[in-house]
């Protein structure tokens, strides 16, 4: 009995040692900037974590081809495809049965929940500026938060979003004079230090 081979399927396939090095080289040290990026933009659904796992899961795929250069803006150019696959496959779900829709599904808008991330930001952001940002449209919003709060460059922002860099040049300095107006020459001068 002992001279049967296990199946193929259920023998773990051999570790590419050369791939592995290439990817603790160089996708391990980008794995926190994936994440705020994808926080940004998941947004308030709380999908960041999936598709960072399967951003990391497409690049180990990928890895032989990559050349080295510019990991951060490999990755964020999978991240930013996958987040679009991912979004191709969640489409709402249809049913002939009305009845089997009521107490199953809120009905839009009415289950808002806040992830944890969310509500640590809430509680440091001021109120103001967080109106003022959560105010703009989705495509300032996004810049916004990538180039000011991620800290990412304009390079690494274009290439998340597959945008020419002086878009994201441009959508974010009208982000940022939206959330100037929007806080009002008052709020501006009373949080300037003496």
């Amino acid at each position: 009995m002992s001279d049967i081979a296990p199946p193929p399927h259920a023998r773990p396939a051999p570790v590419d040692e050369a791939a592995l090095r290439a990817f603790n080289e160089h996708v391990k040290p980008e794995i926190d900037v994936l994440l705020r990026v994808a926080t940004s933009l998941a947004g308030r659904s709380g999908g960041a974590e999936d598709l960072v796992q399967e951003t990391l899961i497409r690049a180990f795929r990928a890895i032989d081809s990559f050349d080295g250069r510019y990991p951060r803006a490999w990755l964020l150019t999978i991240l930013r495809r996958t987040h679009i696959n991912m979004h191709r496959r969640t489409r709402p779900g249809t049913t002939d049965d009305v009845e089997q829709l009521r107490g199953s599904r809120p009905a839009f808008g009415s289950a808002h929940v806040l992830s944890p991330e969310d509500q640590v930001l809430d509680q440091l952001l001021d109120p103001a500026l967080h109106q003022a940002v959560q105010s703009l449209d989705a495509k300032f919003r996004d810049v916004l938060m990538l180039v000011d709060v991620d800290q990412l460059s304009y390079a690494e922002a274009a290439a998340a979003l597959d945008v020419p860099v002086g878009t994201v040049m441009s959508r974010l300095s009208r982000a940022r004079a939206k959330v100037r107006r929007h806080l009002g020459p008052e709020i501006l001068n009373a949080r300037r230090l003496p």
